[in-house]
């Protein structure tokens, strides 16, 4: 039996979207992919309903956190929206008491070959790495959501994402709704079966299996960006250490201070670098 359930939707990984201006705003592309984007959260929500669920909670984690339609979104569910959205950015609304947290319309790390849109957060960061290894936002999310002992039970997005995601989270539940030959071309599940395997799957979520995902401290962030006007910027934070030309670093005990020293430099690389803002 679930009680509560925290879900985050981003675009990317939505079944039927495999072109980077589907999931831009002001493209002829983008009011259509919102809508299937917000029918594939319903799904999810759908999912947790018919499990048992007494409330769900949808956050919206793409681009200004704006897209879902909250006169289309499943009215049994509540909707967080906006932007800048703080603290906690993608995960905005975790908290203490969440039987799991699913993430859908997810997508690979930067750098994954065979991925639809592969990036981490944001297009000027390149590699994201907790002591030593590269961590995409899934993985990110998650531990995230284990400082609130909340696990995570589910994860859809292109065959990469699932991949990625159960290679460190091996119990979730992984819907892959397509499979990218490119960055930017793939083959993809239709919207309405991909949303049927996503209510499937969340309806059968099993909360006694899963596991928080909450390494153990302390931890070294390290990103890689795309150029030295972004690592100029990031570097002011205080705390922050630049490693390289490209690269800074940050070390700290808590992962909730790593997770908001991530959204500080991700804020201030906007300042240099507005034409890699894919999220």
């Amino acid at each position: 039996m679930t009680g509560r359930v925290f879900i985050s939707v981003d675009m990317e990984g939505i079944g039927g979207i495999t072109t980077l201006r589907q999931t831009y705003r002001g493209t002829d592309d983008y009011e259509w992919a919102r809508r299937i984007m917000t029918d594939e959260a319903n799904a999810a929500v759908a999912g947790a309903f018919d499990a048992g669920a007494k409330e769900v909670v949808v956050t919206d984690s793409h681009g200004d956190m704006g897209n879902l339609l909250p006169e289309r979104l499943d009215p049994r569910a509540d909707l967080i929206q906006g932007t800048p959205k703080v603290p906690f950015s993608m995960m905005t609304g975790i908290s203490e008491g969440y039987d799991y947290t699913a993430f859908i319309g997810y997508h690979a790390g930067a750098g994954t070959p065979m991925a639809i849109m592969d990036h981490t957060y944001t297009g000027f960061i390149t590699d994201v790495r907790v002591n030593g290894e590269s961590w995409n936002e899934t993985h990110l999310n998650a531990a995230l959501a284990g400082c609130f002992g909340v696990p995570v039970g589910l994860v859809s997005g292109d065959q990469a994402c699932v991949d990625q995601a159960q290679q460190r989270l091996p119990w979730v539940q992984g819907v892959a709704v397509k499979q990218g030959f490119g960055n930017r071309v793939g083959r993809t599940m239709s919207p309405q079966r991909a949303q049927a395997a996503i209510k499937d799957a969340m309806s059968r979520v099993d909360v006694g299996s899963l596991q928080v995902f909450r390494p153990s401290g302390p931890f070294e962030l390290q990103i890689d960006f795309i150029n030295t006007a972004v690592t100029d910027m990031c570097a002011l934070a205080p705390g922050t250490e630049r490693t390289g030309a490209r690269t800074t670093s940050f070390v700290d005990a808590d992962f909730l201070l790593i997770y908001r020293c991530l959204l500080t430099w991700m804020n201030l690389g906007r300042q240099a670098a507005p034409a890699y803002q894919i999220e």
